[in-house]
């Protein structure tokens, strides 16, 4: 079977000397089996320690349907692995329709959701912590830095001399 391809213009001034629809070709079969999908990387799961510390710390789950129903909520488990995978590969969300975790749109959504709730905040919150009780963090030794410039346009002076 062939297919035709139409043009959604073919009468303004962008589309001259061009025809009306061309035929193309059947497209080939695929030939070679597609590959399995890595299991090393796309199998990637949070050790149970983290989650073991990471699940006290999200928010409850709350129904948003209007009639309550709608689809089962994806385990938070499950975006927990996706979300770690993308922070620790530096992927993109796209990426995770390829692999088993689950759909990008999903593990995107319960990340902002976990964000304004402060879950990762949180979490390193308790890492620094745990780390304070095993190693000791010397408080004292810490310093902060700052830089104050002129702003380099010059920005005109809308208020009063501070002299």
């Amino acid at each position: 079977m062939c297919k035709v391809e139409l043009r959604a213009y073919p009468n303004n001034g962008y589309t001259k000397g061009m025809t009306k629809a061309k035929i193309l070709p059947p497209k080939a079969k695929r030939t070679r089996e597609r590959r399995a999908n890595n299991r090393t990387t796309t199998g990637f799961s949070i050790s149970d320690e983290l989650w073991n510390v990471l699940h006290p710390l999200l928010p409850g789950q709350v129904n948003k349907h209007r009639l309550g129903g709608g689809r089962p909520r994806v385990a938070d488990r499950r975006c927990a692995d996706a979300i770690f995978y993308v922070l620790r590969t530096g992927c993109q969300w796209e990426a995770l329709n390829q692999t088993e975790l689950c759909a990008k749109s999903t593990a995107h959504d319960r990340f902002q959701e976990w964000v304004a709730a402060g879950v990762f905040l949180r979490l390193w919150q308790v890492g620094v912590a745990h780390y304070d009780d095993l190693q000791g963090i010397d408080w004292a030794g810490l310093s902060m830095d700052g830089a104050m410039t002129k702003a380099p346009l010059g920005g005109g002076k809308n208020r009063a001399e501070s002299h």
